[in-house]
C-alpha cells in the first residue's frame, strides 16, 4: 500500500526536526568527522572543525558529538568529486561495475550521456540505463542524447526526435540535453536540432555543447541558440573563445582525448570558476591503473594548479552548473559526500563517505545491491543483433575502393588513394562496416592502410556512434568468421586467426557493455590487444579504439560507413 500524502509530509517533518536538533547540538549526530581539516569551496581555504552529519546531510561544522565518530586529525577532507560529462558505456561494463571502479577514487556523482546505448536501443536504452543506475552509491545523473543517429549517414538502431525525449525530462535524475554534436545543423537553423534545444529550454534544462574549433559568428550563433558548455576544447585559444562568450569549459582528461595539459592555464583565479573536469570516455585499464577524477586533480596540482582550486573545479563548479545545489561543498545542508586524503602531494584516498555512510576504507569497498531492471529491458539489451550468417562472398568486391590512411595511430585519417585488392605486404587491408540493427544486409567496403595486421581479422561491435560491426582483415573468410563470432557473442571484440577465435571480449549488453566484473573485462581486453599486436597491429595503435572511430563520419578525412568509404571534407562517397 502506497504512503499517503499526509504520511509523506509527516515523515519529512520528523526528518527535518532530526536535522535541526543535530545541527543545534541538542542531539548526537549520526556521524562526526572529528578534528577535520577540510576544503571550504566558498572561502577558498582550509578550515578545521568537527563535521557533523545527520540523515545523510551535513548539519554543521564546529564542535559536535556523534553516534559514530571518525578522527580525521592530520588528514584533509574534500567534497565528493563530480564527473561533468561521461558515457558510462565507454567503461565496457555495467553501471554497477563502473560505480565499483570509481567510488574508491572519490567520485560520488557523474553526469552521463547514454548516447551509445541509445543509438542501439533508442528510448529503451535510456530507460535501461536509468533503471541500471537507480540507488547506486554514486549518483548517476543524465543528459539526454541529442544526436541519435549522430549524422544522417549513420544507420543506427533508432532515430530520436524531440518528441521521443520529451517525457524523460520529468525524470528526477535528468538534468538536460547532452552534447549537441550537430553544431552545423544548429548554425544552419535546421529543424531537428533546434527543436531539441527549444524543448530542453521549455523544461528549463541545461544544454551541453560539442563544437571543436568553432569560432567567429558561427560560434556566436551556436551559443545564442542556447548551448551552455563545451568539452571539446583541445587548446587554450579554443577554450578562451568559448569562455569569453559565456560558455562553461569542461576540461577533459579521459582515455581517447586528454586536454588537461593544454587547458591547465585555465585553473587560475581569472578563469577557474567557469571550468569543471570530465572524462568523456574512460576505458577499463585507465580506471584500474590511473583512477578517475582524482587522477585529474592530482595531475592538475602537479601541473601547478592551486590544490583548493583544483578540488573546487572537481566538485563545486559542476554541481553549481547542473543546479545540483546540495552537493559539491562541505557546508550545512549539503550531502555528506566526503573524500578523505592523506595530503595534496600524494593524494592517497583513505576513505570515501556517501551520504554519511563509510563506503570505502583503504581501498576496500562496502558491498551494495544491484539495481532491479525490468525483464523486458534486460532481454532487449541482450538481443540487439539482427543479421544472418555472413560468408567470404559478402565481403568480396573487385571494384576499386577508397583507402583510408591512418595517421600515426590517431583517429584522424588521410585519403590514401584507391585499391581493388588486399595486399598485407604493403599494409593494404580490407575494412567493412556491417549493419546489425535491422538486417538490411548493408555492408560498406573499403581499404585501410597503417593498421599493420599481417594475418587474420579483427572485428568489434563498438563502432561509434551507431555501433554496427566494424571489421578489418587480411582476407574475406576471416573477416566473415570474425563478424559471425561477434554476433554469436551478442556483441563484443574478436581477434580471429587460423580458423578460430584467438581472443575475444564478450559485450552482451547492447553489444557495447559486459555483464562481467571490470577486472575480468580488462584482463580479456588486454589479452585481445596483445594478440592483435602479435598479428602485426602496430604497437602504437590501440587495435579496437582505433577501429571504433573509423566508422564515425564526422572526423576528417575518410571514414567507413555501411554504404562505403565517405569523404568527410567533400561530404561524398569515394
Amino acid at each position: 500500500m502506497s504512503e499517503s500524502y499526509a504520511g509523506k509530509i509527516n515523515r519529512k517533518l520528523l526528518k527535518k526536526r532530526r536535522i535541526i536538533e543535530a545541527a543545534a547540538g541538542r542531539e548526537a549526530a549520526d556521524l562526526v568527522l572529528k578534528n577535520a581539516t577540510y576544503v571550504n569551496v566558498f572561502s577558498n581555504q582550509l578550515c578545521t572543525a568537527d563535521i557533523a552529519v545527520a540523515e545523510g546531510l551535513i548539519v554543521g561544522m564546529g564542535e559536535y558529538s556523534g553516534m559514530a565518530e571518525v578522527d580525521c586529525a592530520g588528514k584533509i577532507v574534500l567534497p565528493g568529486f563530480l564527473d561533468a560529462h561521461i558515457h558510462l558505456e565507454s567503461s565496457l561494463v555495467s553501471p554497477r561495475e563502473f560505480v565499483k571502479a570509481v567510488l574508491p577514487h572519490g567520485t560520488t556523482t557523474v553526469i552521463t550521456d547514454p548516447h551509445e546505448i541509445a543509438n542501439v536501443m533508442g528510448t529503451d536504452g535510456i530507460e535501461y540505463m536509468l533503471q541500471a543506475t537507480e540507488n547506486l552509491p554514486v549518483d548517476v545523473r543524465f543528459m539526454l542524447p541529442s544526436c541519435v543517429p549522430a549524422t544522417p549517414l549513420d544507420e543506427s538502431g533508432a532515430v530520436l526526435d524531440y518528441r521521443s525525449l520529451d517525457s524523460f525530462y520529468d525524470h528526477p535524475r535528468v538534468q538536460g540535453l547532452a552534447e549537441m554534436m550537430n553544431f552545423v545543423g544548429i548554425i544552419a537553423g535546421d529543424d531537428q536540432p533546434v527543436e531539441k534545444i527549444v524543448a530542453a529550454q521549455a523544461h528549463h534544462k541545461k544544454i551541453d555543447g560539442h563544437a571543436p574549433d568553432l569560432r567567429g559568428n558561427d560560434l556566436n550563433a551556436y551559443i545564442a541558440a542556447g548551448v551552455y558548455s563545451d568539452h571539446e576544447c583541445h587548446d587554450l585559444q579554443d577554450a578562451l573563445a568559448k569562455l569569453e562568450r559565456g560558455q562553461f569549459i569542461m576540461i577533459r582528461e579521459g582515455t581517447a582525448a586528454r586536454n588537461l595539459d593544454a587547458l591547465a592555464p585555465l585553473l587560475c583565479d581569472k578563469y577557474a570558476d567557469r571550468c569543471m573536469f570530465c572524462t568523456d570516455d574512460k576505458h577499463p585499464s585507465d580506471l584500474l591503473e590511473k583512477g578517475h577524477i582524482d587522477y585529474i586533480v592530482k595531475r592538475a596540482i602537479a601541473l601547478g594548479a592551486d590544490p583548493i582550486t583544483a578540488v573546487k573545479v572537481a566538485c563545486h563548479n559542476a554541481a553549481r552548473y547542473f543546479l545540483l545545489n546540495n552537493r559539491g561543498a562541505i557546508a550545512p545542508g549539503y550531502l555528506g559526500d566526503f573524500v578523505v586524503i592523506d595530503n595534496f602531494q600524494d593524494f592517497r584516498i583513505e576513505k570515501v563517505f556517501k551520504k554519511g555512510v563509510l563506503m570505502v576504507e583503504d581501498g576496500t569497498m562496502r558491498d551494495f545491491p544491484a539495481p532491479e531492471i525490468e525483464p523486458y529491458l534486460t532481454k532487449r539489451a541482450h538481443s540487439t543483433f539482427h543479421l544472418g550468417t555472413l560468408t567470404a562472398e559478402d565481403f568480396m568486391d573487385h571494384r576499386p575502393r577508397g583507402v583510408i590512411g591512418m595517421v600515426n595511430g590517431e583517429i584522424t585519417t588521410v585519403d590514401a588513394g584507391y585499391s581493388d585488392r588486399i595486399d598485407a605486404e604493403y599494409d593494404i587491408l580490407k575494412i567493412a562496416v556491417v549493419e546489425r540493427h535491422k538486417n538490411t544486409r548493408h555492408i560498406g567496403i573499403g581499404f585501410l592502410q597503417g593498421y599493420g595486421l599481417k594475418s587474420g581479422a579483427v572485428a568489434t561491435s563498438i563502432s561509434h556512434d551507431s555501433h554496427n560491426i566494424i571489421v578489418v582483415g587480411t582476407n574475406e573468410s576471416d573477416m566473415a568468421a570474425a563478424v559471425n563470432r561477434v554476433v554469436d557473442l551478442n556483441g563484443g571484440i574478436v581477434v580471429w586467426d587460423g580458423g578460430a577465435s584467438a581472443a575475444e571480449v564478450p559485450l552482451a549488453i547492447a553489444g557495447i557493455m559486459s555483464d562481467e566484473p571490470l577486472e575480468a573485462v580488462n584482463e580479456k581486453l588486454e589479452a585481445a590487444k596483445e594478440k592483435a599486436h602479435a598479428l602485426g597491429v602496430g604497437q602504437g595503435i590501440d587495435p579496437f579504439m582505433t577501429l571504433s572511430f573509423m566508422a564515425l563520419p564526422v572526423i576528417p578525412s575518410l571514414r567507413i560507413t555501411t554504404r562505403g568509404v565517405f569523404d568527410v571534407n567533400s561530404q561524398s562517397y569515394v
